[in-house]
């Protein structure tokens, strides 16, 4: 089948320059979603490149367990102006890079990861868009 990669040639994710790669190449098809650009791009603006650095710190702890990342990952996303078609579409394009770049292990924890993150998020910003108690954060 043209287009469709034999996922037994694929490695695992196994280190920062691994994940780099993940994230650049997801964040470039999120720069250019049409649901999805307009949100990132309309806040991170002119700031993409310290953007992606706290997106490899953060994958690099999560997944490879380096201790890169320090901070609070839902306190800048609380107040998005998202719903669940942004976050399903989020994950579709993250999945779908993924599946693109690598197989194994970690990269299906990846995956499991991203998931169980979107659910998180999607949950707590649509309670804080449905509560009074907007100090929470």
């Amino acid at each position: 089948m043209e287009g469709v990669k034999d996922a037994s040639n694929l490695e695992d994710i196994k280190d920062l320059e691994d994940i780099k790669r993940l994230v650049d190449i997801f964040y470039d098809k999120v720069r250019e979603d049409a649901l999805l650009a307009p949100i990132f791009n309309g806040i991170i603006k002119d700031r993409w490149p310290s953007h992606m650095n706290t997106m490899y710190t953060f994958w690099q702890t999560v997944l490879l367990g380096d201790h890169t990342y320090f901070g609070s990952p839902f306190v800048p996303h609380a107040k998005l102006p998202v719903d669940h078609i942004h976050f399903q579409t989020w994950l579709k394009l993250f999945n779908e890079t993924v599946d693109e770049l690598f197989s194994g292990t970690i990269a299906t924890e990846a995956k499991w990861r991203a998931d169980k993150m979107a659910i998180m998020f999607e949950t707590k910003i649509k309670h804080y868009q449905n509560t009074e108690f907007r100090n929470l954060l």
